[in-house]
């Protein structure tokens, strides 16, 4: 705790609060006032950390849209909260994360999808040809928490650092009509310690599929075991089952845990694929429609906002997904979807300019003859096949686009590439 309340600590961990942005709790405060505030109150804040006074505040809850129609429930502690949280999760991480297992990969430090990904694959190469996906219901809000802090013990033998997680997991919540819910089960899902202790009560089924000589990768609460026949798969997931429910008091899905092919059962919206002769993933065909959706919506014609910020938002949302997605097979698609993207840009242009005089202004000053930018200009055509022309992409051309700051799908492909 001497560790934690050091003021250096302190700071720091209010630094990366602000950096991850993120809504105000139940108080109001803004991650981009914590930093000051922490420096505030950092004298009292420290004597109730090493007393065992500190109290959190409930957290604030929210549901956001998940993509099949349901809804996930976030909690969203105080800007100070999640500071305290962040600056144990910087002690405790470091003493913690070199006992988990290899196979586990969801939020650890120098792991990722792309880790467990690769581990996937080598299961298939080796011949396990057959996947046990097993959904857990409901992981972080269902985990007992006299367990989680027995396991925890385990790695933390400090009373004081053990006594402020409890006082966390037990904060409470107020529900979206302003009522005080009780915590009696679970870790807040958007609370900083929340993946850290997760991963550290699911390390306790790391170790049984390991003893039991499973090959399989765990991201989160997520995690799938690879087999070499669908009657071991068979076999597998009702022993996994029994132990998950009477010895880690959680819950299967059983609507949604299935045994089969990775070439068709998805985990973390990829499926495995082998093309001439290499093995990689791609994205589910519902990543690629989500990916096209989102860009779409933002390349509406009817959207508000200056073009920089809407090339701006576009190279987030492309930068994300191919950053995710990268290292699978997915040149193919992203050709087609890159020149798709230019052709909806060209339209918003078009559509922006709005009146005949001003199309034939731009596109005379973008480099096309008087007689072609009237034509383009008085054309009697739909935006959408008016962006399509010769004379359109003459003078929008795609390396004009990129000089106006969208970034190149296939370089991005490229770079991920490269980085791994």
């Amino acid at each position: 705790m001497e560790l934690i309340v050091s003021k250096e600590n302190l700071v720091t961990a209010a630094q990366a609060v602000r950096r991850n942005k993120g809504a105000a709790g139940i108080d109001g405060m803004t991650v981009w006032e914590v930093e000051e505030h922490i420096q505030k109150v950092y004298l009292p804040l420290r004597q109730k950390l090493l007393e065992g006074t500190y109290k959190p505040q409930p957290v604030k809850r929210v549901e956001i849209p998940k993509p099949n129609g349901d809804k996930r429930k976030l909690g969203i502690p105080c800007a100070r909260d999640r500071v305290v949280q962040q600056a144990i999760k910087q002690v405790i991480e470091p003493i913690i994360d070199p006992f988990f297992l290899p196979q586990s990969h969801g939020f650890r430090p120098n792991k990722g999808t792309h880790s467990a990904l690769k581990q996937c694959v080598s299961y298939y190469e080796e011949g396990y040809k057959v996947v046990v996906d097993c959904d857990l219901k409901q992981c972080f809000d269902t985990l007992n928490h006299d367990k989680l802090m027995y396991h925890l013990e385990q790695f933390i033998q400090d009373k004081a650092i053990l006594k402020v997680i409890r006082k966390f997991l037990m904060s409470g919540v107020t529900d979206l009509s302003g009522e005080f819910v009780e915590s009696k089960t679970g870790a807040p899902q958007g609370g900083v310690l929340s993946p850290l202790l997760s991963n550290v009560y699911l390390h306790e089924l790391d170790k049984e599929l390991e003893k039991r000589g499973h090959r399989f990768v765990r991201y989160a609460d997520d995690f799938v075991i690879y087999v070499k026949s669908k009657r071991a798969g068979e076999r597998v997931i009702k022993s996994v089952t029994r132990f998950v429910e009477k010895d880690l008091k959680l819950i299967v899905n059983t609507d949604k845990s299935k045994v089969g092919s990775p070439t068709r059962l998805k985990f973390l919206s990829c499926v495995i694929r082998k093309v001439n002769g290499t093995c990689r993933f791609i994205p589910t065909k519902e990543a690629k429609k989500t990916f096209k959706a989102t860009l779409k919506r933002l390349t509406s014609r009817k959207r508000p906002g200056t073009f920089k910020t809407i090339i701006k938002e576009i190279n987030q949302v492309t930068r994300g997904w191919i950053g995710y997605f990268g290292l699978g097979f997915i040149k193919t698609f992203v050709k087609k979807i890159e020149q798709w993207l230019h052709h909806r840009i060209r339209q918003l242009i078009l559509k922006r300019w709005k009146k005949s005089q001003t199309k034939i202004t731009k596109l005379f000053k973008y480099g096309l003859d008087i007689d072609s930018a009237r034509r383009i200009g008085y054309s009697r055509k739909k935006y959408w096949r008016l962006s399509n022309t010769p004379e359109v992409h003459r003078a929008l051309t795609t390396k004009r686009l990129y000089q106006w700051g969208l970034v190149p799908l296939s370089s991005l492909v490229e770079s991920t590439y490269a980085r791994y």
